[in-house]
């Protein structure tokens, strides 16, 4: 009997893009390599109006993708939004005073609850006097009386205000204690490893901490995960009990930013969480240990303008594009399609894209029958300046296996082909 067993499987690796100049080989309908461009600004170039003690404060440098980068920042940490890439970081899994910081995590645990419906923006909750008594920055709530769950909001994030936390917490949770064990549930479920938190408003306490890391981390969560609660980080300003107040952020007052919030304490310094969308692409930046309000507005704005002219991202090939054709043994097609199953997005320093290598790797040829969706690959990346990005390959479509009349014509040929 005739047995059509299967040639050699040999690795298949080849460099199918090197540069920007090979992008066709990837992209479907001719579609070249794609960026969301941002028009650079002169070297050096400091923000207007930027605090004239930052300059007194000594730097030191940070890692980047392009090499270090001075900032007086004791922690940082910056990264694109959309694809996850670290383009600078500095001490960003060392353990710090978060201060007002926290109150990003208060903020996501009340919007889960708003989410849930076991909160309403319509809401009053009522003061009790440890949140009247709360020192710092306050909302100034009335003592005894009941303030909307959407002014405390207001009063957390845009006033800092620590009264409002309390009522918040309280509200949920029934006591600040209670509350802040949902907080460290929920950052080790977003896999927050260098938080914990020991009151919800980021005042001085033995064992509350977090990592530049982990700030931007809750930051993202928050701008994904409650994107009709995040304009709240934006507004500029809110009056409350007679009282007006302006957004702490000065750079969501200068209009630089969108949200998040800022911080200080003495054992911390001057610290801010930042985000920022220009052209369809969002930076979101944590840089905390600044020695002044100044010096933390200055650095923050130029450290956003600074990976915003120095990095884009490119599309380099798209969800269901075929990227090579395979040979097929003992199939009723002669080859089968190599596909990707996501988009994928880099991002890259400017200019980066005719450094990138793609390589091609799988087994070939590929027995039948073969199911679309079978995994029979992968792409390689390199040279991004990050660790090799792999991409699985699968088979863009069924391919029967011959009859026995055509598997034994196939290794007929075969045999008849090595004489």
């Amino acid at each position: 009997m005739l047995r059509a067993a299967a040639p050699g499987r040999n690795p298949t690796r080849r460099a199918i893009l090197s540069g920007a100049a090979s992008a066709l080989a990837l992209l479907p309908a001719g579609r070249a390599l794609a960026a969301h461009r941002h028009r650079p600004a002169p070297a050096g170039a400091a923000p207007a109006n930027a605090g004239a003690d930052a300059s007194a404060v000594p730097a030191s440098p940070a890692n980047s993708l392009i090499g270090p980068v001075d900032t007086p920042a004791r922690w940082a940490c910056i990264v694109d939004y959309t694809t996850g890439a670290v383009l600078l970081e500095k001490a960003a899994d060392e353990r710090m005073p978060p201060s007002s910081l926290t109150k990003m995590m208060t903020a996501y645990v009340v919007f889960g609850m708003l989410r849930a419906g076991r909160l309403k923006l319509d809401q009053s909750l009522p003061v009790s006097e440890k949140a009247w008594r709360m020192q710092g920055s306050k909302m100034f709530v009335p003592l005894q009386g009941e303030v909307l769950v959407s002014d405390l909001i207001q009063g957390m994030v845009i006033q800092s205000g620590n009264d409002a936390c309390i009522v918040l917490a309280e509200g949920v949770a029934g006591s600040e204690s209670q509350f802040v064990s949902l907080m460290n549930a929920q950052a080790a479920q977003l896999g927050m490893a260098n938080s914990h938190f020991m009151n919800a408003t980021g005042w001085p306490a033995d064992g509350h901490y977090m990592s530049a890391r982990d700030v931007t981390t809750i930051a993202m969560h928050l701008i994904h995960d409650f994107p009709e609660y995040y304009h709240f980080f934006a507004e500029k300003g809110f009056r409350y009990n007679k009282i007006s107040q302006e957004n702490r952020n000065a750079l969501v007052v200068k209009g630089i930013a969108d949200g998040l919030k800022t911080g200080h304490t003495d054992a911390g310094g001057y610290g801010l969480c930042a985000s920022s969308e220009r052209n369809g692409n969002r930076i979101v930046m944590a840089i905390n240990g600044l020695p002044s309000s100044n010096a933390r507005a200055f650095e923050g704005e130029r450290l956003l303008e600074w990976g915003f002219v120095n990095f884009e991202n490119a599309t380099l090939t798209h969800n269901g594009a075929v990227i090579d054709n395979a040979p097929v043994w003992l199939g009723h097609a002669p080859t089968v399609p190599l596909v990707v199953t996501r988009d994928v997005l880099l991002t890259l320093p400017h200019g980066w894209q005719n450094r990138v290598h793609v390589v091609l790797d799988y087994k070939s040829p590929v027995p039948a029958p073969i199911v679309t969706g079978q995994p029979l690959g992968q792409l390689v990346i390199s040279n991004t300046g990050l660790a090799d990005i792999t991409v699985p390959l699968v088979a863009g479509a069924d391919v029967a296996r011959l009859g026995l009349f055509g598997r034994a014509s196939a290794v007929l040929g075969q045999k008849l082909g090595h004489h």
